[in-house]
């Protein structure tokens, strides 16, 4: 079991900055990707970021070139630095984790809000 406890989320004025924070406890080593999804009001959740136990990531069109993913070696840590941020940015960012398919993580956060004033 993994636990995930996510922080960071706040309320900023658009094309400002947020970093998002993820701890996460218990055992690591199944773990094969950590990311990242949101859910605006009234929409479905969505991807916005993975990273994966060699380095690699993706990310939803909509944030490439804004945000960044990354994590700690163990594991132990997730991060997702969100700059040039927009109203349309905003809502609730979940924490993820899992072993197999990215698009079905085992494990989720109880999410951060963040909320992008114009």
């Amino acid at each position: 079991q993994v636990q995930l406890v996510e922080s960071g989320g706040d309320l900023v004025q658009a094309g400002g900055s947020l970093r998002l924070s993820c701890a996460a406890s218990g055992s690591s080593r199944s773990i094969n990707h950590m990311g990242w999804y949101r859910q605006a009001p009234g929409k479905q959740r969505e991807l916005v970021a993975t990273i994966f136990r060699d380095g690699s990531t993706i990310y939803a069109d909509s944030v490439k070139g804004r945000f960044t993913i990354s994590r700690d070696t163990n594991w132990k840590s997730l991060y997702l630095q969100m700059n040039s941020l927009r109203p349309e940015d905003t809502g609730v960012y979940y924490c993820t984790a899992g072993a197999g398919d990215f698009r079905r993580p085992d494990y989720w956060g109880q999410g951060t809000q963040v909320t992008v004033s114009s």
